[in-house]
């Protein structure tokens, strides 16, 4: 069997690592399409890429053998590009947020199950060696039934620039909250993806344009663009189940220095997820670790478990999940079903916090 060709949408700083995924899993990255063709080039130079275009539809035209699309552009573009690959016959990979709210992403959910196929999110913290070295102990019984659990993500000085896209409500649909899903949707995950009940958030934007809060990445700003998202969220979350999770999301937040966690509470065992940051957000500085808390004959006990450093964060390891679901050999580590819920979530946190009360869902 000839292998899957794909083409990438999108040449940011995410498609370095959506190319070694798909190529990892046996795939083969045939076109690149971005507005920028310059870009595109650029990236696709040492790569094997050969044909370059300006956009998704021109892209599959002129290259009508790719069987799956990759999509990394702002959050703004995912819907369209997503809906278009997917009624164009073809399987779709898509960076995240996956969408601007919970109703784009049920008609991109729609749209793949109508298409008969495979969409998936870079939800990549679910292939990270950490997070699957919990999810054995969870699945084998060694937790039990998650009660409560405490996500969070929350930089000291993380801003992605000011002015752009990132910081533009219009575009991104958010903030940290959209911008840094992670932790949140890797507690879900270890949770069960349980149906949830109420939310109660509040969000703050006080170091939204000071520039001593700006992170070591992202994209130049922009003078006179918008800046109008939250630079910080905290919200508490009950589950139809009983169970709850805290979330705490910033770019720019007096704390410490910056926390990336998950942190959970089982009816047998209790277990963290964790990367610390030597310097705020950059990868190649990273430390992780997880454990397990438990109780043996009267005592308490700490698993340390130990896993193979991953500086990409899962992001290969992901997207070449994507490729091995298309080809049957893995099921997928993600649904559109558990992305409609995250973001439902997502629209409740913003909805709570602009109304000052709990919302029901």
């Amino acid at each position: 069997m000839s292998a899957l060709k794909l083409g990438i949408v999108g040449a940011g700083g995410m498609a370095s690592y959506h190319f070694d995924g798909f190529t990892r899993a046996g795939a083969e990255v045939v076109a690149m399409a971005d507005k920028d063709i310059a870009r595109a080039r650029e990236f696709g130079a040492g790569r094997g890429i050969s044909r370059f275009y300006t956009g998704l539809g021109e892209m599959l035209d002129g290259s009508p053998e790719i069987g799956a699309v990759s999509v990394i552009t702002p959050n703004k573009f995912h819907k369209p590009l997503v809906i278009e690959a997917l009624e164009r016959g073809r399987h779709v990979y898509c960076e995240k947020p996956p969408a601007l709210n919970a109703a784009e992403t049920e008609a991109m959910k729609e749209a793949a199950e109508k298409a008969g196929k495979v969409l998936m999110f870079d939800l990549n913290n679910r292939a990270r060696p950490e997070a699957k070295a919990i999810m054995y102990y969870i699945q084998n019984g060694k937790v039990g039934e998650i009660n409560s659990a405490q996500a969070t993500w929350i930089r000291r000085n993380g801003i992605p620039g000011f002015g752009g896209w990132f910081t533009n409500k219009a575009i991104a649909g958010g903030g940290p909250v959209l911008d840094l899903p992670h932790m949140f949707d890797l507690a879900l995950y270890f949770m069960g993806y349980p149906e949830p009940d109420w939310v109660l958030a509040a969000v703050y934007d006080d170091f939204m344009g000071n520039p001593a809060f700006k992170g070591p990445w992202g994209i130049p700003d922009l003078a006179g663009g918008v800046t109008d998202v939250e630079s910080a969220c905290h919200a508490f979350i009950t589950f139809k189940t009983g169970q709850c999770l805290m979330i705490r999301s910033s770019w720019a937040e007096m704390n410490e220095r910056e926390v990336v966690s998950v942190t959970f509470q089982g009816r047998r065992s209790g277990g963290k997820i964790e990367r610390l940051f030597d310097i705020d957000g950059l990868d190649g500085t990273s430390i992780d670790n997880c454990a397990i808390f438990t109780e043996e004959d009267g005592r308490q006990v700490d698993y340390l478990i130990k896993a193979e450093k991953d500086e990409t964060m899962g992001r290969v390891a992901q997207a070449a999940n994507f490729v091995d679901a298309i080809t049957g050999k893995e099921a997928p580590l993600n649904t559109p079903a558990q992305a409609v819920i995250m973001m439902k979530l997502v629209d409740a946190m913003y909805e709570s916090a602009a109304a000052r009360r709990p919302v029901k869902l």
